[in-house]
């Protein structure tokens, strides 16, 4: 469909985040109309989309809001055919301290994403998930018909939100589908996610301060995520459906911090900080994703391999080191 893109009105939620801006990057390259829907603050900074290519951003329109702002997300959605929704607040540790803005800004606004986009008639709304709502895996690989268990006030909201995703497509017909990454690294990633954590203090200090060595994930590249945003929003008959995004393979914290220290040619040790470690019955031991039904429904499937993906993810960060705070814990 060369031409599915061109001119294409596109709203995108959380615009200014990791996933997100890496997506209307995406976008405009294929000359889609992007409506960027970024968190309001005084000094006007649209996120990581300041770090988009100047003459990118140029045909971005910005729009400031808060997603629990109803009558704001109103005004985002008039005249926009397709939503990607990124926005929510996704630190773990953050939900532990602050759960009620967390709830608020993950469910109820949904929920005003879901309102909104039943208002205008969109042709489809692209809902973003996380592996985090399954909890550890009580099977292995998870696919789409794991159970689902909240194992962190974040995980709880995404799962309300998902559900709600749900509901708006059995109950009226809403044209959803849910995209379900599991962790996505690569350039512009912030030190809250554990792989800028390694990498920054791979580059900066003799010990790497970490939390569960022992816990397995399930590593996707950036790049690839959002091809599979591309891919579904292109795919017809594919409305109410979930598709986790992975690679199907796993790697240990402890593994995944000697392979970045190996790729940076530094000399560190390992320390685990209590600090960083989740409370007991809340931290997810294992993720490892079954792609099978996102390889078969919208022929998507991770191209770009960790140990790449990692010396790429490396190289930004060392370019934009002025970027993060790496002697800091960051939730």
């Amino acid at each position: 469909m060369p031409d599915f893109w061109l001119n294409r009105s596109i709203l995108v939620t959380g615009a200014g985040g990791f996933i997100a801006s890496h997506l209307v990057e995406a976008l405009v390259a294929r000359g889609a109309q992007v409506r960027a829907f970024v968190r309001y603050n005084s000094r006007g900074d649209p996120g990581l989309l300041s770090l988009l290519p100047k003459e990118t951003l140029e045909q971005v329109e910005i729009f400031p809001g808060d997603l629990r702002d109803l009558p704001a997300v109103q005004e985002a959605m008039r005249g926009i055919q397709l939503v990607f929704h990124l926005g929510a607040l996704i630190a773990i540790p953050y939900s532990y301290a602050h759960p009620l803005e967390v709830v608020e800004s993950n469910v109820i606004g949904t929920l005003n994403v879901l309102l909104s986009a039943r208002e205008v008639g969109v042709e489809r709304l692209v809902h973003t998930s996380t592996s985090e709502v399954y909890g550890t895996a009580q099977r292995v690989p998870i696919d789409e018909e794991h159970p689902l268990q909240g194992q962190s006030p974040y995980s709880a909201s995404k799962i309300g939100a998902d559900k709600l995703a749900e509901s708006f497509y059995r109950s009226f017909d809403l044209p959803v589908v849910t995209l379900r990454p599991f962790n996505t690294y690569g350039p512009r990633q912030s030190s809250r996610a554990v792989i800028p954590t390694i990498i920054t203090q791979a580059l900066t200090q003799q010990v790497i301060h970490l939390g569960n060595l022992d816990a397995r994930r399930d590593m996707t590249y950036v790049q690839d995520t959002v091809a599979a945003f591309i891919k579904v929003a292109q795919v017809s008959g594919v409305e109410g459906d979930t598709y986790n995004l992975g690679s199907g393979s796993e790697i240990s914290i402890g593994d995944l911090a000697a392979l970045i220290v190996e790729l940076t040619g530094k000399s560190c040790d390992l320390a685990v900080d209590p600090n960083r470690l989740r409370p007991e019955k809340s931290e997810v031991q294992r993720l490892i994703a079954d792609n099978s039904l996102a390889r078969k429904h919208l022929g998507w499937e991770p191209q770009v391999r960790l140990r790449d993906g990692l010396a790429q993810t490396i190289n930004w960060i060392e370019a934009h080191l002025d970027l993060y705070r790496p002697d800091q814990y960051q939730i």
